[in-house]
């Protein structure tokens, strides 16, 4: 197994905890390497851990054992689990529906509950709120520095059990495409849909072509107007809206050098609604 640790929490950099991960694991192996996927997660927002997961997790090479801690049910009954995707990566989390995208969208093969009894920071058994540290660096940097071996991270647990969100699959119907708002593409203010690009192109939308876009959330319209589909964001004026295909191959929506959420009040989840129709 490879030695590449790649960590991503809700905690932030403004103090000490990510360090201490980074001790935890350097302790177990100080040849390891550690990177950081982000810790700029809201907090206690699963459903953007879920995603941002998937959204890196294909372009490291096999081996490499991640460690996801959004965790608002730390210390409570809900399962430390390691997951071992089709592609022979690992996922150290919380079974808290983190997991979801990577399971619907790439595949788990296997997965096993973490054995505190084991798998624990030595002289921490009477902490119970920052499992991030006592549990999954500790746990992951032991995987990636093949202390153990995934058998030895401890029983093994069915696959389907493990707990998804709820995830609204992107459809067409009668020339309509409908999808929910997955992510933000943060820094600029773009939308991610869960739409991807094949979907988009079978209902016979080619760049140049004008659209009428609608946003809800909850059933409440936040957003309707015209705009067209775009190569990049150069075909079109500034300001202007478009829509585009983003790095994971799903329909974006931006305004061009402006930020689309914060114009509208727009955020994300299963709950927000886009629906896509030719202007005919």
């Amino acid at each position: 197994m490879g030695k590449n640790l790649v960590i991503q929490t809700d905690f932030g950099t403004s103090d000490g905890a990510v360090s201490a991960m980074y001790g935890v694991a350097i302790s177990v192996d100080p040849d390891l390497r550690i990177f950081d996927l982000t810790h700029d997660i809201p907090q206690y927002n699963i459903w953007e851990g879920s995603y941002r997961l998937y959204q890196t997790i294909t372009y490291w090479p096999a081996e490499t054992v991640f460690v996801s801690v959004v965790d608002p049910g730390v210390g409570s009954n809900r399962l430390s689990i390691v997951a071992k995707t089709v592609d022979n990566q690992y996922i150290v989390s919380p079974d808290n529906g983190t997991l979801t995208h990577i399971k619907q969208q790439i595949g788990i093969k296997e997965a096993r509950v973490i054995d505190e009894t084991v798998n624990r920071l030595p002289k921490s058994g009477e902490s119970y709120t920052f499992h991030g540290r006592d549990v999954y660096a500790y746990t992951g940097a032991r995987l990636a520095a093949n202390v153990i071996t995934f058998e030895q991270v401890g029983p093994e647990i069915d696959v389907n059990q493990i707990i998804e969100l709820p995830n609204i699959e992107a459809s067409i119907n009668q020339g309509t495409i409908s999808g929910t708002i997955d992510i933000l593409d943060v820094r600029f203010g773009n939308l991610w849909t869960n739409i991807s690009r094949e979907l988009f192109k079978s209902g016979g939308i080619e760049y140049g072509t004008s659209l009428e876009v609608t946003i809800s959330n909850n059933r409440h319209q936040v957003y309707k107007n015209k705009m067209t589909f775009d190569r990049c964001f150069a075909d079109s004026r500034l300001g202007e809206p478009l829509l585009y295909v983003n790095s994971l191959d799903k329909i974006g929506v931006a305004l061009n050098q402006g930020s689309f959420a914060k114009a509208y009040h727009i955020s994300t989840g299963a709950n927000w609604k886009i629906s896509i129709r030719k202007i005919m």
